[in-house]
């Protein structure tokens, strides 16, 4: 597992041993940032469900103005701290550029929301096999953390079905990589 462009491109990351966490493979995370083109540069970025961190080191590597983080395995932290000496982005940064938040998405939405924090892109990978996918979307477009115009990435097996919109997240592409799928929201607020 590589990052594949920006700053830190070609530096091997760490991968967790055994299967608690899916990670999402290199050719994943390649097509997701060229479809996403130079819009991640000076964005705000959240990785959901980070696991290795490999999505957002990604977005840091290639220009993202800040990146959160959010894991609530410890185990998984531990190697998104690993992957981020390793690509040294921990340095002491004022404003730091990225954050990890120890909880569940669900709940890290809430703290996000209550932290006053708006994102532009968001990276939402749960688990293939938990039903995740419906109450994620569907938190996330009522939390008050997308910014007008953000975008949503959500990847998932190929067999899932999703729907086609979520409250204020609607679809506008999808992307077919393998077993995965990248389907594209864009968040729409009436305000």
């Amino acid at each position: 597992m590589r990052i594949t462009g920006g700053i830190a491109r070609s530096l091997k990351l760490k991968s967790p041993k055994g299967d608690f966490i899916r990670p999402s493979a290199d050719s994943s995370r390649e097509r997701l940032f060229s479809s996403l083109g130079d819009v991640v540069r000076g964005k705000t970025f959240l990785d959901l469900f980070a696991g290795t961190g490999a999505c957002g080191l990604e977005a840091l590597s290639r220009g993202a103005e800040t990146v959160v983080f959010v894991e609530p395995n410890p185990k998984a932290q531990r190697i998104i701290i690993q992957n981020l000496e390793k690509c040294k982005m921990t340095s002491n940064e004022e404003p730091p550029r990225w954050d990890l938040l120890k909880s569940s998405a669900l709940t890290g939405l809430k703290t996000l929301r209550d932290r006053g924090l708006g994102f532009d892109l968001i990276y939402v990978d749960p688990p293939f096999a938990a039903s995740l996918y419906e109450p994620t979307l569907l938190e996330l477009s009522s939390s008050g953390v997308l910014r007008r115009d953000a975008v949503v990435v959500v990847e998932h097996f190929h067999k899932t079905v999703l729907l086609k919109n979520y409250d204020k997240l609607k679809f506008y592409k999808d992307r077919r990589l393998g077993d995965s799928c990248l389907l594209f929201f864009n968040f729409e607020d009436s305000l």
